[in-house]
């Protein structure tokens, strides 16, 4: 209790500032000065299943939002902790990660999830439930949920390569370049103990179900 107690003034932190969208999330698209967007804009919108594309661009989104949000909780938690410099270092990829996904919604003119004031809430409080069972906890959550954005990926790198592989090259690079980024998460999870955490089977099992449910309403609504 005296944990989560401490713990309320960063979450009223982290969602009191809202810094352009609803809810404190923030709209998909960069701030001046930012990265540039696709050089291949005009002719990847050519031609394209936008269905697919939609789709893949819109749950992508929403997942990477979710992640950075899931370090955020943790980073409460455990940022001064020994823990910290390894989550900072995960987050800090996630937060590359959102970026490409913030370009590409303009790029291929893909609307964000409804569902993002859901997952900005939800993330943060998994990251920091985790983390408030210690850095075992938080890297538990950190292999469940990288071993499932990691397949995620690599099942839109099979519908994209039975689509046309050459027509998203571009798409396929990114995702590809994601997902070995998560595949290295989740090592870095196990390898920081993630299998010493309580109950750790049933924490993956319940926290992997949660990134299926996620997905499959990200992608629809």
């Amino acid at each position: 209790m005296a944990a989560a107690a401490a713990l309320a003034p960063a979450l009223r932190r982290s969602l009191g500032r809202p810094r352009g969208g609803l809810g404190g999330v923030p709209r998909p698209w960069p701030a001046s000065g930012g990265a540039p967007r696709l050089r291949s804009t005009a002719a990847s919108l050519d031609g394209i299943n936008r269905a697919v594309v939609d789709r893949i661009i819109r749950v992508d989104h929403a997942g990477e939002y979710g992640a950075n949000r899931i370090y955020a909780g943790q980073m409460a938690v455990l940022g001064r902790s020994t823990a910290g410099p390894v989550i900072q270092q995960m987050w800090n990829q996630e937060k590359d990660h959102l970026k490409k996904f913030n370009e590409l919604m303009i790029a291929y003119r893909v609307r964000p999830t409804v569902l993002l004031p859901f997952w900005n809430v939800a993330g943060f409080v998994l990251g920091a439930g985790s983390a408030l069972l210690g850095k075992k906890g938080a890297m538990a959550c950190t292999v469940a949920v990288e071993e499932s954005i990691s397949d995620h990926y690599n099942n839109q790198i099979r519908t994209l390569m039975e689509e046309d592989p050459e027509k998203y090259k571009e798409l396929l690079q990114i995702i590809k370049q994601f997902r070995d980024d998560e595949r290295e998460h989740h090592d870095i999870g196990l390898e920081h103990d993630a299998e010493g955490a309580p109950a750790y089977s049933v924490l993956k099992t319940v926290i992997q179900l949660g990134c299926k449910t996620a997905i499959f309403l990200s992608e629809r609504i």
